[in-house]
């Protein structure tokens, strides 16, 4: 006891307090551990995707106007909008420009000005692949900028052809690329020649429009 107080100047030691404080700090840090576990860091620039090939078509943002993206595999599939699914290929959606670019929301109109038509390719066919763009529907009298970009996704990504090219009239048909794929994945003879995709599914397209 102190002489001038009633309290001691130090409380006695209680080892069960001690124990019961070191157990809720290993707790704390362990629930600190988990935080992070579940909440991993952001990796900027990095999408990982289940594709061997990725081609890609832009055309300006809020155009009115309907481009479609034609791919042919080595075999003969073609994926466009009326097939959207053949051998490996894998076309994401059918953009209409301004016709299915908006949805109803609580009775109000909300517009994507993205004009983007994607296709992917899952596996690899040994052989020659094509890509086309067509002018599906035209609204307005000035050139239309689309912009087509092919990369190869494994084992790293690689860009095998970007360029734009200007569509004019409807109905126009243009090849942006042609390039053959060995059975390891590797890329040559890149080329541009014209070849009709349209034509090869004329007969499909007969059963139907868009």
């Amino acid at each position: 006891m102190d002489i001038l107080g009633n309290y001691p100047r130090e409380k006695p030691f209680d080892p069960f307090s001690v124990m019961l404080f070191k157990a809720l700090q290993v707790v704390a840090f362990l629930f600190f551990l988990a935080l992070l576990a579940m909440n991993p860091e952001a990796k900027t620039g990095k999408i990982d995707t289940k594709a061997e090939f990725i081609v890609t078509m832009n055309w300006p943002d809020n155009h009115p106007d309907d481009m479609d993206l034609y791919v042919e595999d080595p075999v003969g599939n073609i994926v466009w909008y009326h097939t959207r699914e053949a051998g490996f290929m894998t076309l994401d959606r059918d953009d209409r420009g301004g016709l299915n670019n908006s949805i109803m929301v609580g009775g109000k109109r909300i517009y994507s000005p993205i004009r983007q038509e994607m296709v992917s390719i899952r596996g690899i066919i040994a052989g020659e692949y094509t890509v086309n763009v067509h002018y599906y529907l035209r609204t307005v009298n000035d050139p239309v900028p689309v912009s087509v970009k092919v990369e190869k996704v494994n084992p790293m990504l690689e860009v095998i052809h970007y360029d734009t090219m200007t569509f004019t009239r409807a109905n126009e048909e243009q090849t942006a690329v042609r390039f053959k794929v060995a059975q390891d994945g590797s890329v040559s003879d890149v080329s541009h020649g014209f070849k009709s995709l349209v034509q090869l599914t004329r007969s499909v397209r007969r059963g139907g429009d868009k």
